[in-house]
């Protein structure tokens, strides 16, 4: 499958891509939130370009546990002018991670390309439309409230996506531009996720792009006993693991380093 996004040609299969994080929030889980400070954020963006990210993700909302919710005005005060600039300036397509229908409209409308849900349309099914009528590429990642599953894990990650997938695919977005993510670190213990890794091959069964992001994430650090700032050995593992088990997209903070990583996985694959 190829995929045109932002006047690039994706094809998916042929290597895996970079997604390189730009987080414009004073509390993100990983320590590389940026707050307001436009100049640093767009800075970044630009060398995860230079250093090989494909695609740039921005987000002004933290999702980490325990986070404390903002409102959308504010959420688009964050990252409007970051979404433009980079839109404008990086060469790559620029996603907006957010589960919130104005914060996605103010997104495409400043330049994004990329619609990032991490609640996987079940908290505004209208981004969907949005995609759709404005030819974005929509991720789609599963999300729950709790870590209690009734039947198979793997099972309830794929039913979830799957219908997903399918209100996308209903709402106009081609089916090459809905890309699944499985969550990692989202509604799932350190066990659940280690499980997730393990059965990566499973998502390939859905028939869509997979995106997964691992990067610097708490499974990780409990497994070495590490704090966020000290991951990156780990981090790689689970990248290389997850290009190994066919991923299509890494989403990471330290792009130069994973972007090696994967070039290597991608000529063992």
């Amino acid at each position: 499958m190829i995929a045109d996004i932002g006047g690039r040609h994706f094809e998916w299969g042929a290597r895996t891509y970079v997604m390189g994080i730009v987080n414009v929030t004073p509390d993100s889980f990983s320590g590389d939130g940026l707050g307001n400070d436009l100049d640093a954020a767009v800075t970044q963006g630009l060398r995860m370009a230079g250093e090989g990210a494909d695609m740039l993700d921005v987000g002004g909302e933290s999702t980490r546990p325990g986070h404390v919710p903002i409102t959308a005005a504010e959420e688009i005060d964050r990252t409007g002018s970051v979404v433009r600039r980079l839109a404008r300036e990086s060469g790559v397509p620029v996603s907006i991670d957010t589960y919130k229908r104005e914060v996605a409209e103010s997104g495409v409308a400043a330049g994004a390309t990329i619609l990032n849900d991490v609640w996987g349309l079940t908290r505004a099914p209208a981004i969907a439309g949005i995609a759709a009528e404005r030819g974005c590429a929509l991720v789609l990642m599963h999300n729950q409230d709790g870590t209690e599953y009734a039947r198979d894990l793997m099972e309830e990650i794929k039913g979830f996506l799957s219908s997903a997938a399918s209100r996308a695919v209903a709402a106009g977005v081609p089916r090459e531009k809905v890309i699944l993510d499985p969550g990692i670190g989202f509604g799932k213990t350190a066990d659940q996720n280690w499980q997730v890794m393990r059965r990566f091959t499973e998502l390939r069964e859905l028939g869509h792009p997979i995106l997964v992001g691992t990067s610097r994430k708490s499974f990780i650090g409990k497994l070495l006993d590490l704090p966020v700032t000290d991951r990156l050995e780990g981090t790689t593992a689970t990248v290389v693991a997850a290009v190994l088990r066919g991923a299509d997209i890494v989403r990471v903070h330290d792009v130069l380093q994973m972007t090696r990583a994967v070039r290597v996985a991608d000529r063992m694959r």
